[in-house]
């Protein structure tokens, strides 16, 4: 894709994003349990995995976190530049702040741009086949802070 189809990509991304981030938890879920400013339980019961997360970060197809943060990822071009870097993540936040940061971030700024990715309710423009379904599941997401961890420098 070229710069200018990223640049459109990363516009149309932006207009979309506080749709995201005003959604609601997971119909039927059990709530979750926010102590302070973290959710300190695995949403999966299960570690996760940090090349998974990094592949999910680095992915613009599932994480599209690379639309508007920097990190790392030598190998990945046009990052973004409308959030913090993501280096040294891992040595400011714990696990479970990292895990409230990308379940539902609006908890902790209400004005952020940053999507809640396990959110379902009070989206609004979303496609047909993705209704209902959160944009990284529970698992997802603990890879995602699997790999946000290792993130010390």
């Amino acid at each position: 894709m070229t710069q200018a189809g990223w640049v459109s990509t990363l516009v149309l991304a932006a207009g979309l994003l506080p749709a995201l981030a005003s959604a609601q938890p997971l119909a039927g879920q059990t709530p979750l349990r926010v102590v302070g400013d973290a959710i300190p339980e695995s949403l999966s019961g299960v570690p996760g995995d940090a090349a998974r997360g990094r592949a999910i970060v680095a992915s613009r197809q599932t994480g599209l976190c690379l639309l508007c943060h920097a990190g790392p990822l030598p190998e990945e071009r046009f990052q973004g530049n409308l959030a913090p870097d993501l280096g040294g993540t891992g040595a400011r936040w714990s696990e479970g702040q990292l895990r409230l940061r990308i379940v539902d971030p609006r908890r902790l700024n209400p004005q952020t741009l940053m999507p809640a990715y396990y959110q379902t309710d009070g989206l609004n423009r979303v496609g047909v086949a993705w209704q209902g379904q959160p944009v990284l599941a529970a698992q997802q997401i603990e890879d995602v802070v699997a790999f946000l961890r290792t993130l010390r420098d």
